[in-house]
C-alpha cells in the first residue's frame, strides 16, 4: 500500500490560495460552496440523461486536491479529490475548450509513450457507464461528463500509467488506469487551478475500484489518503457503520439514527427527542441511506427539523455570549477568543452500529479570533450530508468489499 498527501484548497500549497483573505472570509466562502454542493447532490437525478452517456455524479470545486502524474514519463497533474464522483479525468491537448489551470495541459501523444485510446473491443469501456464507442473502423470510445451546475468534461476514454508520490518520498506507478482525456471542459467559475478530478466514489469506474490488488476496495483518509490492502481502520476506539444500497451508487450513503447532546438524544426523523413518546417504528428501508458522507462539503447539512432541535439544545446548554455572524450565513455563533473554553456538552453522532463522539473543533468552526459558529446548516427534505469539518481528526476508512465506513479518533496533524 501507499499514502499520499491531500492539499486543502485554501492552504498555501493550493493554486487557488488567496493570501489576502482572512480565515473568516475563507470559511465563509467554504460555507457557500457547501450550500451550493448540497443542491447538486439532492438534485442529481434531474441531471441524469437517458439519451446522452454521462455519469450520475455531482462535483464542483471540491475542498481537497491531490497531486499525481499521468503517462510515461510522468506528467504532473492536480485533481480535485472527490469521494462523490467516479471518473478520473484531466484536461488534454488538442484542447477545443479548456479552463485555466496552473500546470501545463497534458498532450498525450507528445508526452506519453504508454498512452492508449480505449477501443470498443477492449474490456475497458463496459465498466464506464457514461461511455459511447464509435462504429467506425477505429472503434474508439468517448466519454461525456455533465455535472449539475454547468461543469462538464468531454473527450476520449484512455488507458495510461498513473503515478503518485508517497508521503515517504517515493513514487508508486500504477499501469493500465482508465481515465478521461478531456478535450472540451468547462467550470462556470473558471476553476481553482486544478487540472481535473480524481474520482474515489463507489461506482465501477472509480479509481478505488481500478486499483484492484493494490487496495482490494479499501482506502482511508486523515488529512492524507492511504491506498492499501491494510488501510482498514482497526484497534480500540473503532466504530463501523454499513453503507446503504442506494442510487446513484457513486455516493457513500450511511444511516444516521440521531445525535446526542449531553443527556438529550435527538432522533433523526422525529419531530421531538426521545424523552417524548416514540412514534410507530418505520420500515427499515425508509430510514436507510439518509445521509451522504462527503469529503468535498465543508459543513454538515441536516434536515430542518433535526437542525432546529440541535440549535435549541445548544442554546440552552452553552452559557457563552451569543453573537451574530457578520456575513449573516450561520445561525448559531458565540463570542469566544482563541484558547477560551466553551464547555460544550458532549456531542455524539449515532450512525447505525457506530457512535462517533465529536469534539468542540468538529462541531464549531472558528470564524475569527473572537467568534465560533455551529458548523452545520439546514437543508430542505430528509436528505443530509456529513461534511468534512465533522470528520477532522478522525481516521475515516472505506471498505467497498464489506461495504462499511469506519471511524477512529486520531491526531491528523491539524
Amino acid at each position: 500500500g501507499f499514502s499520499v498527501d491531500l492539499i486543502h484548497r485554501d492552504s498555501p500549497k493550493s493554486p487557488s490560495y488567496d493570501p489576502s483573505l482572512s480565515p473568516h472570509q475563507r470559511l465563509t466562502k467554504a460555507v457557500h460552496r457547501s450550500y451550493n454542493r448540497a443542491h447538486r447532490f439532492f438534485n442529481a437525478t434531474k441531471w441524469i440523461s437517458t439519451h446522452t452517456p454521462q455519469t450520475n455524479i455531482v462535483n464542483h470545486l471540491g475542498e481537497y486536491l491531490v497531486q499525481y502524474a499521468i503517462g510515461t514519463p510522468p506528467f504532473p497533474s492536480l485533481g480535485v479529490f472527490d469521494t462523490a464522483s467516479d471518473v478520473t479525468w484531466t484536461q488534454c491537448k488538442p484542447c477545443k475548450n479548456c479552463f485555466a489551470q496552473n500546470l501545463p495541459i497534458f498532450a498525450p501523444h507528445k508526452y506519453s509513450s504508454t498512452y492508449k485510446r480505449s477501443r470498443a473491443t477492449t474490456p475497458v469501456a463496459p465498466h464506464f457507464q457514461q461511455t459511447t464507442c464509435s462504429k467506425t473502423p477505429r472503434k474508439t470510445c468517448l466519454y461525456s461528463e455533465s455535472y449539475a451546475g454547468g461543469s462538464f468534461s468531454e473527450g476520449e476514454l484512455a488507458v495510461d500509467t498513473l503515478t503518485l508520490s508517497t508521503r515517504r518520498g517515493k513514487t508508486v506507478s500504477i499501469p493500465h488506469v482508465k481515465f478521461g482525456c478531456g478535450f472540451r471542459n468547462g467550470v462556470p467559475s473558471g476553476g481553482g487551478g486544478e487540472s481535473g478530478v480524481v474520482g474515489l466514489g463507489g461506482g465501477p469506474s472509480s479509481l478505488v475500484r481500478q486499483l484492484g490488488r493494490w487496495t482490494r476496495g479499501k482506502f482511508s483518509y486523515c488529512l492524507q489518503v492511504e491506498f492499501r490492502v491494510n488501510a482498514r481502520v482497526s484497534g480500540r476506539g473503532l466504530f463501523s457503520t454499513p453503507m446503504a444500497w442506494k442510487e446513484p451508487v457513486t455516493f457513500y450513503y450511511l444511516t444516521m439514527e440521531g445525535i446526542s447532546i449531553g443527556n438529550r438524544r435527538l432522533r433523526y426523523s422525529d419531530d421531538d427527542d426521545e424523552k417524548k413518546p416514540k412514534p410507530k417504528p418505520k420500515r427499515k428501508a425508509e430510514e436507510e441511506g439518509n445521509i451522504v458522507i462527503d469529503s468535498g462539503t465543508t459543513l454538515t447539512l441536516l434536515p430542518f427539523g433535526l437542525y432546529g432541535r440541535i440549535v435549541e439544545v445548544m442554546k440552552s446548554s452553552i452559557k457563552v455570549e451569543r453573537v451574530a455572524d457578520p456575513q449573516g450565513v450561520l445561525e448559531l455563533c458565540y463570542r469566544l477568543k482563541s484558547g477560551d473554553v466553551m464547555n460544550m456538552p458532549a456531542v455524539t453522532v449515532h450512525f447505525r452500529g457506530a457512535d462517533v463522539r465529536l469534539t468542540e473543533d468538529n462541531v464549531f468552526a472558528r470564524m475569527s479570533d473572537v467568534m465560533v459558529c455551529l458548523a452545520a446548516m439546514p437543508v430542505e427534505g430528509r436528505d443530509a450530508i456529513y461534511g468534512n469539518l465533522w470528520q477532522v481528526n478522525f481516521l475515516v476508512g472505506y471498505d467497498l468489499v464489506k461495504r462499511t465506513v469506519s471511524f477512529k479518533a486520531a491526531d491528523c496533524g491539524q
